[in-house]
C-alpha cells in the first residue's frame, strides 16, 4: 500500500480508536461486583469526564477521513469503514449518557419485617438508621445491587445509599 494512503488509514483507525478507549476503558473498567483499584477508578473517571467532548472529536475526524477513503476503496473496505463509523458513532452517543444508572435501580417500596422474623444470616452485614423511636435496617447484598433505597423514617423521607 503506497504511504498516501497509509496515512490517512492510519489517522482513521487511531480515531477510531481513540473514539472506542474513551467510551469503552471507563465501562471496562467500572463493572459491578468487581473490585476496582484507586488508580484505576481515576483514570476511568478522568476518561468519563473527557468523554462527551473527546468522541465526538474522534467521530468528526474518522467521518472526514472516511469520507476521503470511501471512495476508493473496494466493496469489504466499505462495510469494514462503515461499522468502525457506527460503532464511533455508538461511543459519542453512549458517552453522552450515564449508562451505570441502568444497572441500578432504585427501590422505592422497601418492604420491612421485625427483627425477628427476619431470614438474614446473623453474619450479613446491614445498614442501619434510627431516628427517634423509629429505626430500619438495610442488608449490604441488597444495597449491593440497588445502591439507593428511597425511605421514610420517623416520617422523614431519606435516601439510603451505599
Amino acid at each position: 500500500m503506497p504511504v498516501r494512503r497509509i496515512i490517512p488509514w492510519s489517522l482513521f483507525a487511531a480515531s477510531a480508536v481513540v473514539g472506542f478507549g474513551l467510551f469503552f476503558i471507563p465501562v471496562f473498567i467500572i463493572r459491578p461486583f468487581r473490585q476496582q483499584t484507586p488508580g484505576a477508578l481515576g483514570l476511568a473517571m478522568a476518561l468519563r469526564q473527557r468523554a462527551p467532548l473527546g468522541t465526538l472529536i474522534a467521530a468528526l475526524v474518522c467521518l472526514v477521513f472516511a469520507l476521503g477513503l470511501w471512495s476508493a476503496v473496494n466493496k469489504w473496505r466499505k462495510i469494514v469503514v462503515a461499522t468502525v463509523m457506527a460503532l464511533v458513532v455508538f461511543s459519542a452517543v453512549m458517552s453522552r449518557l450515564n449508562h451505570f444508572e441502568w444497572m441500578f435501580h432504585p427501590v422505592d417500596a422497601a418492604q420491612f419485617e421485625a427483627a425477628g422474623q427476619s431470614k438474614l444470616d446473623k453474619g450479613e452485614m446491614i445498614l442501619a438508621v434510627r431516628y427517634g423511636d423509629d429505626a430500619r435496617a438495610y442488608p449490604i447484598r441488597q444495597m449491593a445491587y440497588h445502591h439507593i433505597l428511597n425511605d421514610v423514617v420517623a416520617g422523614v423521607p431519606i435516601a439510603v445509599t451505599y
